[in-house]
């Protein structure tokens, strides 16, 4: 009998003696006058597939509750691999739940493919009666753990909220290892405004997600206005958590329903070493793949095991992985005929036709003498055939490749919006540029770059690398190169190529052109050396090198191009992004404005745009933040952010200093107000008291830029002229140090500013959570 038909049979007695087992006990059987015992019924079972080997170390708790509790992970010292595998079973719980250590994360779930189940805390800020109250737990985590950055988002519901979350990240690569920091903002006036089941697109609800390897994680949130602005019930309240993404559809209820949860679903990863597979190898007691029939494999922050093909079972256990009899467990890719036999083998199978049968085992058919010949004949007809169509199909193959190359270029130059950007460039009236615009090949790039080499690579960021690379006629480039796909951000790409082909102005990075037939669009410009006014500012070497006088002259740049946007291209520009990062030196100390993906042409009848809020944190202008309302003024606050951090030295936005300090913006004013100016201002330029009328003055400038009403702030067409005008301004500083008790007066009228953030000392993009804040033309990088 074909093993398949034995095996039915074997089942059918496997139930009958389950049956009368149940009946007698342990009692000896008799069935077709064998005697059968547990021994007996226990070989049937292995036989037929049904018992697994043990996930757990001998003598070990499988399971706490209804959780299963595999090795590595373990309840006592001598069942799980090491401490950070240590499972506390609660057993004042019905049923008893299993803990990761002695947390109180409560797992619902372990996976040997490297996953674990938890249930997570719920952080939230509530502002009732004047006062404030704060749950922001943490999650702390074991090296070998981590946050699964795929299976889980950041997420915060509220109106007046923005949540920020932050962290530390780890790899086996001490190159990137680093912290972490992100975040999201949700505005509305009512949780009536958001929709059900919407994507948390920034209202009533907000998403980011957060990076690979995340070991720990923060998170701060807060109201701008305390709530107070927000109307409807519940109003008072925000929530943020670290979510399965999976378990999440965002309700309007949610505010209500928030009130009363304090977990929600997380998804984990787990490494079993924090080394790669060839450095874990070479330890072979420490080694963790035990089975004869695992293998290693590396992850970003450590390593795993898993059975290999064909094998099921605990790859941390000796003998752990076993063969699966595919004879039995039939997978949907089971490929052996109805008529076949089914033959398991170690780690595979093997289909046999019965005699009287032809075919491979994946097909069987009844063999007839006649229909054999004509078959054979059929069969060397259709090898003569085949090799025919063999050889015609290798002579047109390097034709088929290079047609199939056309057709993707084509395709790729289409879906970066190629076709529109030709029609905006050439639709131009007036302009030249689309002419000067060059359109580059991919091999021309590839070859400037040897292939995108990672060695070219001289910047980088969260959504794209920029690589140095050299021209045929010996012209050095930068090339930037977008990480992720997301053809919503073509319009941004466009937008960018569009404004920055109207610009003509020494201190704005000139783009030479474009490449539109990969995957992800590239741009070109030209290569500027010295790295972005940031670096130099937050390094304290470089920092001691920019004397007052450079600072002030890089001011007057930016301010100069500004002023060039503002007043005399045509339409006017509104840049929208202005900060020290988009600020790049040359080797002279040159200014050089750069990336205009946020930028927006203002038509001409109009003096302001309406638009949902994008910009930097620490950089946005708070009228903007409040009214949606974009004007030149937006530019003139940004700029005075960047004015005060080159008189201080100081970083726009960081948690590492105290509360009060955390805005520079915040901090600037505050110190005015006081007389505490040269408190705050970097030593490299207060040391030279000949500079303290000038520093005088420019705060003063930079003060009346920060303004928060948009009317109160000067155009950066006086800003410009203010800064430009040199021998006018020595005699202001002279005049500073005869009059400061006028300074003083006039600092002392200065409004406060009416809104507050909490920083971290990375920077933190509004626009680069695009999937909370839309906008008609999708924001900068």
């Amino acid at each position: 009998m074909a093993p398949n038909y034995v095996m039915r049979v074997d089942l059918i007695t496997l139930m009958v003696l389950i049956c009368f087992s149940l009946s007698f006990g342990d009692a000896m059987l008799s069935i077709h006058n064998h005697p059968i015992d547990i021994g007996y019924m226990t070989a049937l079972v292995d036989r037929a597939g049904i018992r697994r080997a043990r996930a757990s170390k001998p003598n070990c708790n499988e399971s706490c509750g209804n959780i299963n509790i595999p090795f590595p992970f373990g309840m006592t010292p001598d069942c799980y691999l090491h401490s950070q595998f240590h499972v506390t079973c609660n057993y004042s719980f019905q049923p008893p739940q299993p803990f990761v250590g002695d947390s109180l994360i409560e797992i619902t779930n372990i996976s040997l493919a490297g996953q674990l189940n938890v249930l997570n805390f719920i952080s939230r800020d509530c502002y009732r009666n004047g006062v404030r109250e704060r749950n922001n737990p943490w999650i702390i985590l074991p090296s070998l753990l981590s946050v699964n950055y795929t299976a889980n988002k950041f997420i915060a519901v509220g109106c007046d909220t923005y949540a920020i979350v932050r962290g530390h990240y780890w790899s086996y690569n001490p190159e990137i290892s680093d912290s972490y920091v992100t975040g999201c903002m949700s505005m509305c006036n009512s949780i009536k405004d958001a929709a059900n089941g919407s994507e948390c697109s920034g209202v009533g609800c907000c998403q980011t997600s957060i990076p690979k390897g995340a070991r720990n994680v923060n998170i701060t949130l807060s109201s701008y206005f305390n709530y107070t602005r927000v109307t409807g019930s519940p109003s008072n309240c925000s929530y943020a958590f670290v979510v399965e993404e999976a378990s999440f559809s965002f309700s309007k209820n949610y505010l209500s329903s928030l009130q009363d949860k304090k977990k929600l679903p997380l998804v984990l990863d787990w490494e079993i070493g924090n080394e790669a597979c060839e450095m874990a190898k070479r330890n072979s007691t420490a080694y963790a793949c035990k089975s004869n029939n695992s293998y290693c494999h590396d992850n970003s922050n450590g390593y795993r095991c898993s059975c290999v093909q064909g094998y099921d079972g605990n790859p941390y256990l000796e003998d752990g992985c076993q063969d699966i009899d595919e004879c039995i467990n039939r997978k949907p890719d089971y490929r052996c005929a109805e008529d076949a036999v089914c033959n398991n083998t170690n780690g595979n199978y093997t289909c046999t036709c019965p005699p009287d049968f032809s075919g491979d085992g994946t097909e069987c058919n009844r063999v007839n003498p006649q229909r054999k010949i004509r078959d054979n004949l059929i069969i060397g007809v259709t090898i003569g055939a085949a090799f025919m169509v063999l050889i015609v199909c290798g002579c047109s193959y390097t034709g088929f490749q290079r047609r199939k190359m056309l057709m993707m270029k084509k395709k790729f130059f289409q879906e970066n919006g190629g076709l529109v950007l030709q029609q905006r460039l050439t639709g131009q009236e007036g302009s030249n540029n689309a002419n000067t615009t060059k359109i580059f090949t991919v091999e021309e790039l590839e070859r400037a770059t040897n292939h995108f080499d990672k060695d070219r690579v001289v910047g980088q960021g969260g959504y794209g690398t920029v690589y140095k690379g050299y021209l045929k006629d010996n012209r050095i480039v930068a090339i930037k190169k977008s990480k992720l796909i997301d053809r919503n951000q073509i319009e941004q790409f466009i937008n960018e190529v569009i404004v920055l082909s109207q610009i003509n102005h020494r201190n704005v990075v000139k783009l030479l052109g474009c490449c539109l037939e990969t995957e992800v669009p590239l741009l070109v410009y030209e290569f500027i050396n010295n790295g972005t006014l940031s670096e130099q500012l937050h390094d304290k070497v470089k920092a001691s090198t920019l004397s007052l006088d450079i600072r002030l002259r890089v001011a007057a740049e930016t301010a100069g191009v500004l002023s060039y946007l503002h007043s005399a291209a045509y339409p006017p520009i509104i840049h929208r992004d202005i900060k020290s990062v988009n600020i790049l030196l040359d080797k002279s100390y040159t200014a050089k404005v750069s990336d205009f993906g946020a930028s927006r042409l203002v038509p001409a009848d109009q003096t302001e745009i309406s638009t949902l809020v994008q910009g930097t944190l620490g950089y946005l202008d708070p009228e903007y933040l409040q009214t949606n309302q974009l004007t030149e003024k937006s530019d003139v606050y940004s700029f005075g952010v960047v004015l005060v951090e080159l008189l201080t030295g100081r970083k726009a936005l960081c948690f590492e200093r105290p509360e009060v300090e955390r805005s520079l913006a915040q901090y600037f004013i505050s110190s005015v107000e006081k007389g505490h100016l040269f408190d705050i201002l970097d030593d490299n330029i207060v040391c030279d008291e000949r500079n303290t009328g000038q520093l005088k003055s420019v705060a003063m400038l930079a003060q009346r830029c920060l303004n928060v009403k948009g009317d109160d702030r000067p155009t950066m067409k006086e800003v410009a002229a203010e800064l430009e005008a040199g021998s006018r301004l020595k005699h202001s500083w002279a005049q500073t140090d005869q009059n400061s008790e006028e300074i003083e007066s006039l600092l002392q009228g200065t409004e406060p500013l009416g809104f507050g953030y909490e920083y971290s000392e990375h920077s933190i993009h509004i626009d680069s959570i695009t999937s909370h804040i839309t906008v008609p033309l999708p924001g900068g990088r």
